[in-house]
Parts: C-alpha cells; structure tokens; sequence
C-alpha cells in the first residue's frame, strides 16, 4: 500500500492556585503564556509539560504560564486574541499558524531514539479483518481533530488513495475523537472500527498497555513530519526569541538541563524553521486544502 504524507511559558496552569508557584516567579517577572494542544489528556499534558516550564521560567527572566487548550485550532484563535505569546505546535498546527498569523517555530525536541519527527498511522482491530476500501464501507471511522495531520490530513490522502472518493457516504460514520488517545482506544475497545493517529502517542501508550500491539493492526503509515516544535508569535521581542531559542538549545549542556530532558523523554532540542514544515504545505496541496483560507472547526 503506497505511503501518505503527511506546543506561553508559567510554572503551573492557570486552574492551580497562586500560592504553589515557585519563588522565582515573582510577580516582576514578564507573564508568558505558553499554549498546548490536546494530544492527551490534561493530566499527562500538564505532567509533561510542567518541568520544563519551571526550567525556562527559572532560566529565561519570564513567568511561565501553562495554558491547555480543549482543541487543537483553539490555538490559533488565542495567538490572534493576544492571549498566547508561543506554543508547542503539531505539525499541521504550526503549518496552519505560519500561514495564517505568520509563527515563527524555533526548536523541537530530539526524541531518546534520535527522531524529531512523526508519522501518522491508521489502524484497526486485528480481528476485524478490514483490509481494503470495501471492508470499510459501512463502518465507523474515529480522526482526532481537522487540525492535525496525523488524525485528519493523513487519512483524507489515504481515502484518496484507496479509491474511496466521497468518505462521509462511504463509511457508516465518522467523527472526531478530540485526541490522538482517544482515536486510538476507540478503535481498540470497540468504539470505532478504524482510526487514524500519530506513531508517538500509539507507542508511548503501547510502552504502559501491551493491549494496543497485541490486538491492533497497523494498515498504513505517512511520510515523516516535524515532532511538536515550540513557536512563538511573529511579534515577541526579538531579544526575549533568541534568549528563548539559545535556552532550549542548550539545555543539555547542563546537569539540570539533562535532567529536564531526560523526563522530557528527549535527548535535546534542534533548531526548527518554517523549511521544516514543507512536507506538510506539500501534503495540503495534494489534498487541495488552501491552510491561508482553511476552516479548522469540527463539524
């Protein structure tokens, strides 16, 4: 089967009280609001997130605030409302945001494996033995968001690919899980029959619930596309962006900083560009979606 192509920094989140922030985020300290988008649930969300928020609000000069966003294209509607000054964007998020409110993507993380991307995947249950368009037609099929790649784009091109022309009257019905979790435990509890997802979120879940190898069936996998890279607004102070920037870069030179990433999940961070996301702008035309006049809402 031919392949497919295919997150404002303060300590704790805006819902945690004032009084267990840390000493460093003094109220002299420049606000930032750092954004993330629901690949998992709020609670793994802010666990991740949080240590390395209170590493760039210690180091940086800015007060770190977490902001979780109930949906993926929320984030471009608080960087246009000011509400946001950067983000740890997906790979069709940040491309929609470079086109639509001009981000500027500055680093991403390198995974403990060496990857700093990701690829989608869509994927049943072993025992369903859907293989092809015809075992689809009729069933249920779970995205996790139009504003991804991984749970939209990927397998808008992979219907295209298999000949299936108009999808909403091909299956018996499709919707939008919300997350890349949940596509991926309703296809495996029963929910869905098929669902689309992204590799590192299948895997780090696979890692803790052996269910998801031993009865889930890969189908079809994307090309390669740039991991959740951090960008910040096109206005931000240029001084604060290369500070920033300079900060990430370098976190694994320092004991602290190692052990930030080591419970990150990342060796390091890379620099990132708008470059980096041309695989995505390539797959959008290949599907005929203009990202500049692209309406990213759920139906």
């Amino acid at each position: 089967m031919a392949l497919f192509l295919f997150l404002p920094f303060v300590y704790c989140c805006s819902e945690e009280p004032a009084d267990k922030a840390p000493d460093y985020e003094s109220s002299s300290q420049k606000k930032f609001y750092l954004g993330l988008i629901p690949e998992q649930d709020l609670f793994s969300q802010k666990t991740r997130y949080t240590p390395l928020a209170r590493y760039i609000s210690k180091n940086a000069g800015v007060n770190v605030e977490i902001k979780m966003l109930s949906r993926y294209g929320n984030i471009i509607e608080n960087f246009i409302s000011g509400k946001l000054d950067a983000a740890f964007l997906g790979s069709f998020t940040g491309a929609l945001a470079i086109k639509t409110i001009g981000v500027e993507p500055i680093a991403r993380p390198l995974w403990l494996d060496d990857s700093s991307t990701y690829y989608g995947m869509i994927f049943v249950r072993k025992d369903s033995s859907i293989k092809n368009a015809a075992d689809m037609k009729g069933k249920r099929f779970a995205f996790v968001d139009k504003a991804t790649t991984a749970g939209w784009l990927l397998p808008l091109n992979y219907f295209r690919e298999i000949g299936i022309e108009d999808y909403p009257s091909w299956f018996g019905e499709t919707y939008f899980a919300g997350t890349h979790e949940d596509a991926i435990y309703d296809v495996l509890n029963g929910k869905a029959d098929i669902g689309a997802a992204k590799n590192t979120v299948f895997y780090r879940l696979a890692a803790k619930d052996r269910r998801l190898l031993e009865e889930l069936q890969v189908l079809a996998e994307s090309p390669k596309v740039p991991a959740n890279s951090l960008a910040v607004r096109k206005d931000l102070d240029t001084a604060l962006k290369i500070k920033l920037r300079n900060l990430l870069l370098g976190m694994h030179n320092s004991e602290e900083g190692k052990a930030i990433l080591s419970e990150f999940g990342a060796k390091k961070f890379i620099a990132t560009t708008e470059k980096d996301y041309d695989p995505v702008f390539i797959y959008a035309d290949k599907v005929k979606l203009d990202l500049k006049k692209y309406n990213y809402w759920n139906d």
